[in-house]
């Protein structure tokens, strides 16, 4: 333990003395390197100007490296393999992305992240508005919220191992310890092998994150509705609209944009949807997202790194114009101020 302690302050003091190196360093080279001048005739110049323009690129160039090396090389490494063979060399043009067209795996993982995308941020954000809404109006509102956040804290992996419990499935006249099949047999059916039934397996594994994303829509949205101001809302009251007319028409208005990025956040994790998936299934019964999809081919049975590159690519694509809206959206906010 002391060793761990003394590594971690060993690793801080590093880090601290490099980056202070690094500033003092860098500073006293570009003095000596651009330095004012005399010319033939006698003339002195300075050059103050360059010295100013290039000394914050100085500065920045560390992050820009660490940017390059972890964002931008792997993105251009993953297009190039995208043109590649099953290892990684032999150029095969496109044939990749021909195959990534017509195959069946593909295309229902394809729909099958459609589908994710129109149920889990959907439900999540209108579950996280309505908890947020309804939590202040009652005496043990914070308990509510304490309970519906705790998932936040389980990974998806612990989640997906809790979840295959209630989902879990025992042969007919054997003890359901699974809470939706013990329900069944309670109300006289038949015990299901749930994550085997295409297509509800897919809601099914879908339940899982809403659960969990409806802790950080609550979150930010709970905030959200604090900062509605009183005033017009008592404003609205005192002409006669109701508590639903205020809500959609005073404060869902006010909030909207806070909606909107809960929304989004919730949509780029959803494109993303990985671990629920390789834990409860590993895609089997219709049930294969593009990310599975991806480590299958690229590490998994031999692995194909021109495959698992090209779906991998997929990805990206699907989340650039969202990321794209919440930016621009954010130019927008922070113009109006």
């Amino acid at each position: 333990m002391i060793e761990q302690v003394l590594s971690a302050l060993l690793a801080v003091v590093a880090a601290i003395g490099a980056s202070v190196t690094y500033f003092y360093g860098s500073n006293w080279l570009l003095d000596r390197l651009v330095t004012d001048r005399r010319t033939a005739d006698g003339t002195y110049v300075s050059r103050q100007k360059t010295r100013d323009a290039v000394r914050p690129w100085l500065f920045l160039a560390p992050a820009l490296l660490v940017l390059g090396v972890y964002l931008v090389y792997p993105v251009v490494e993953t297009l190039r393999l995208s043109f590649f063979g099953k290892s990684g060399d032999g150029f095969v043009g496109l044939a990749n992305w021909t195959w990534a067209v017509g195959n069946d795996g593909v295309r229902t993982a394809v729909r099958n992240n459609v589908v994710w995308l129109l149920v889990v941020p959907s439900l999540s954000t209108v579950f996280g508005l309505l908890v947020a809404t309804l939590a202040d109006r009652v005496a043990w509102g914070n308990v509510a919220k304490s309970l519906v956040f705790m998932p936040m804290a389980i990974s998806f992996v612990g989640a997906s191992v809790i979840w295959k419990f209630v989902y879990d499935y025992r042969g007919a006249g054997s003890e359901q310890i699974g809470i939706l099949n013990a329900l069944v047999v309670a109300l006289g059916g038949e015990p299901q092998a749930w994550i085997t039934v295409e297509p509800w397996n897919n809601f099914l594994l879908m339940v899982i994150l809403v659960w969990i994303q409806t802790g950080f829509a609550m979150v930010i949205l709970s905030a959200a509705l604090r900062g509605v101001p009183e005033e017009t809302i008592e404003a609205a009251r005192i002409d006669g609209a109701s508590d639903v007319a205020v809500f959609f028409r005073i404060i869902i208005p006010q909030i909207f944009s806070t909606i909107l990025v809960v929304w989004t956040t919730i949509t780029i994790v959803v494109l993303k949807i990985f671990d629920i998936v390789a834990a409860m299934t590993n895609g089997q019964w219709g049930t294969e997202v593009l990310a599975n999809a991806m480590y299958n081919w690229m590490f998994r049975g031999g692995g194909h790194f021109g495959r698992g590159s090209v779906i991998a690519l997929m990805i990206m694509i699907a989340v650039i114009p969202i990321m794209a809206y919440n930016i621009r959206r954010f130019r927008e906010e922070e113009a109006r101020r």
